[in-house]
């Protein structure tokens, strides 16, 4: 992860598709980066929804066309 990147991996941290070594680089950038933390605590949600999604779209209740 470059330094350029770095606000671009929130989204891939919250998701947790991050690599070890990138994890901990993308944390340490969040101690001093007040736009990731926010952006974090904006995005924290988004995991959960996508599971309900998921779960919702392979429920045996949806009725098929």
């Amino acid at each position: 992860m470059s330094a350029s990147s770095e606000h671009f991996d929130v989204a891939a941290y919250a998701l947790g598709v991050l690599d070890d070594d990138d994890v901990e680089a993308f944390e340490r950038h969040l101690d001093d980066c007040a736009q990731c933390r926010s952006e974090l605590l904006e995005s924290q949600d988004v995991p959960g929804m996508l599971d309900a999604v998921k779960a919702d779209s392979v429920s045996p209740e949806r009725t098929r066309p």
